[in-house]
């Protein structure tokens, strides 16, 4: 395995949202040259997404650009003036409910925006070529835990389903291109300056409001949380090993990476509970459209290659949460 290489020059697309804010500045810390785009749209507060860029953009070696990747002429112009050795795609229209809502925005990012990073990557040649997919890809699997070798042809959501299809366009680009090129599925990842759309913020907000929670399909659901850490140290190992070449000619791998411990989302619930100082109001719902039961990753490929695994436990991670989010809401 080889080390980081702090001489290259990364590219991260959704640098300013949660993991793309950590990752940047991970390899910032270490002295690596970073170039982030984001659009900075309001599909969760932009003011927090401001709060990561100012954070990034204290970096000498930090240059941000303002853009959607849906918009070619853009991306190609990165492309051709930064001139990156590896690539991080984490710009994407994230949540699965929203995706019954606005499906346009999804089309837009997920697909014709992922679409156009790997045009670019073809046009302007890239040792590595690393983008976000999602444990939702495996649907209403039963089988357990979820593998990579798991057949993922059933999504139950839009959301789910452009997670499909950009690995089935990976894989075409890395065998017509050589294009090496890792997916990865993470699976419910939470932390300090996390997403705001996310159940376990919402949970906080309503509980430190003296809000009803809404807990779906009566709170029988188990999720395998990730903390930010976890999923950071996963992607630092992998962006300097790209795939080797397969039988097929395809130079393509896909990683879970997930705590591979699922948790009781109740037991989730009352360490946040204990962790925020308050007991919540509680209201049980039916499981909504789009979700899942339980999600829970096998991380073999990530132990055998990377001889690394998650293993943050939801207390020690919603203890650093909880005392990030009562500073920054002004709570404490």
């Amino acid at each position: 395995m080889k080390a980081l290489d702090i001489t290259k020059t990364y590219l991260i697309t959704g640098a300013s949202g949660f993991i793309g804010f950590y990752l940047a500045k991970a390899l910032l810390d270490k002295g690596a040259r970073v170039i982030g785009i984001d659009n900075m749209n309001d599909y969760y507060e932009v003011s927090l997404k401001g709060e990561r860029l100012s954070v990034l953009q204290g970096y000498d070696k930090y240059q941000f650009i303002r853009a959607d990747i849906a918009d070619k002429e853009a991306v190609m112009q990165v492309f051709a003036k930064y001139k990156p050795q590896i690539v991080v795609n984490l710009a994407a229209q994230a949540g699965v409910r929203y995706s019954i809502d606005n499906p346009d925005a999804y089309i837009q990012s997920n697909l014709v925006g992922f679409f156009h990073i790997l045009e670019a990557c073809r046009n302007y040649p890239v040792e590595h070529l690393v983008y976000a997919s999602s444990s939702s890809v495996y649907g209403s699997n039963k089988k357990i835990p979820f593998s990579t070798e798991d057949q993922v042809d059933h999504p139950v959501s839009l959301y789910a389903a452009t997670k499909k299809s950009n690995e089935l366009m990976a894989y075409s680009y890395s065998k017509l291109y050589g294009i090496p090129l890792t997916g990865l599925r993470f699976f419910t990842v939470y932390g300090p300056m996390g997403r705001p759309d996310m159940a376990y913020f919402k949970f906080a907000k309503k509980i430190m409001a003296g809000d009803t929670i809404q807990i779906y399909n009566n709170g029988d659901m188990r999720r395998d949380f990730t903390y930010i850490d976890d999923i950071v140290k996963g992607m630092e190992n992998i962006l300097c090993n790209p795939p080797a070449e397969d039988e097929d000619g395809a130079k393509y791998k896909i990683y879970n990476i997930g705590n591979n411990k699922p948790e009781q989302l109740m037991d989730y619930i009352a360490v946040l509970e204990k962790c925020l100082g308050r007991e919540a109001k509680k209201e049980f719902l039916p499981m909504q459209p789009g979700d899942v039961y339980e999600t829970y990753a096998d991380v073999t490929d990530l132990m055998n290659d990377f001889d690394f695994k998650p293993s943050t436990t939801i207390e020690e991670g919603l203890s650093a949460f909880a005392k990030w989010f009562l500073s920054y809401y002004r709570f404490d």
